[in-house]
């Protein structure tokens, strides 16, 4: 049984340019941290991510939220945890502030990343083996796929689980080798040339065959230039990512990601404002092959499906800590396989859980 709930907000600076990108000039990487405290004496923590400034606004939201866990059952909360979700959503005063966007949802992420982690913990298990040994049923309610009846329904989602038991012997792999991935702390946006240039060289060398830049400068030069240059420091066969945050305007984006192709990008990353699903939908068309990933901005399972309804994303990036925790991660995963796209969750410097979910795909 839970029987109280406290918060904690942490913050962690940064060296000299670290974590900086075109928009985001002065980061803190910080979470609003949820604790569950049970009477068995596990404590469950579930993390939302914010760059500082906000932080504790997050928590306090979290102390309205989370009160309605205080005398519940973790195995009795959890056999029906997409039900209850909503209703956590659904706030009928806190629901104004989102709905289920903003630092409202953010609450709701680091409570739902909690109660997940104090369920883990009270079966003894670490979250990737409870999430597979649960049956489909299981799964699916702990789903709220309400208001995504258009593209997933219950017994889709049911049959996606069920079809993919057969194949789950071929994925076992990655419990002990591991799964590819990219290397974005070569090409903050304030580094200068050389150390973007030493940074990649040192990156192939530890073994990463993937690497992204960030880009989106006001001299759109400096973003070719730089493009072009890490291109050359590691040749054909590294994979490699831009990522604007943003920055472009929709016709800016057309350009630069056309200017871009010339380097053979992997992908291009939250070129424009990621509300803005028609103009990635144009953007889309006016670039292909070159594909569109995006999700560090999207804030919950909705949008998503808009997205991928108006094939405007290619890879899903969905984000634990930033949608409404792991529930609606698996909620976008199950889209994003129905929709057939891959899923390359953005982290929110909180890795840890995404290898978790990642096992579970």
């Amino acid at each position: 049984m839970i029987n109280s709930i406290s918060t904690r907000d942490a913050r962690f600076t940064l060296n000299c340019g670290e974590g900086v990108d075109s928009v985001h000039r002065d980061p803190v990487y910080s979470y609003a941290v949820t604790l569950l405290h049970a009477e068995n004496g596990h404590t469950g923590s579930g993390l939302a991510f914010t760059l500082g400034a906000g932080n504790d606004s997050v928590c306090r939201l979290i102390d309205e939220l989370a009160q309605r866990l205080v005398g519940r059952d973790i195995e009795d909360l959890m056999a029906g945890w997409g039900a209850f979700q909503r209703t956590l959503a659904d706030h009928p005063q806190l629901r104004w502030l989102g709905p289920h966007k903003g630092a409202v949802h953010l609450a709701l992420a680091s409570i739902t990343n909690a109660c997940f982690d104090l369920w883990a913990k009270s079966r003894g298990a670490p979250l990737w083996k409870l999430l597979l040994d649960l049956a489909p049923e299981q799964v699916v309610a702990l789903l709220d796929l309400s208001y995504l009846e258009d593209a997933l329904t219950s017994a889709e989602a049911l049959a996606i689980l069920n079809d993919a038991i057969p194949s789950r012997s071929l994925r076992a792999g990655v419990l002990s080798d591991g799964y590819p991935g990219y290397d974005t702390s070569i090409g903050w946006f304030e580094y200068g040339d050389a150390q973007i240039a030493d940074n990649a060289r040192r990156a192939v060398d530890n073994g990463f065959t993937a690497m992204k830049l960030k880009v989106g400068s006001q001299d759109q030069a400096r973003d070719l230039r730089r493009a072009h240059l890490l291109r050359e420091t590691v040749g054909p066969d590294v994979r490699l990512m831009f990522d604007a945050n943003q920055q472009w305007s929709l016709p800016a984006s057309i350009t630069m990601c056309r200017k871009l192709a010339e380097v053979e990008p992997f992908w291009i990353e939250e070129p424009t404002h990621p509300d803005d699903i028609l103009g990635h939908q144009t953007l889309a068309r006016s670039i292909a092959p070159t594909a569109i990933a995006l999700g560090e901005h999207v804030p919950n399972r909705v949008v998503f499906k808009n997205y991928l309804q108006a094939a405007a994303v290619e890879y899903v990036q969905v984000d634990a800590v930033r949608v409404a925790g792991v529930s609606e991660f698996l909620a976008v995963s199950l889209l994003a396989r129905k929709f057939g796209k891959p899923v390359a969750p953005h982290v929110g410097d909180m890795g840890q859980i995404h290898q978790h979910l990642a096992q579970d795909l």
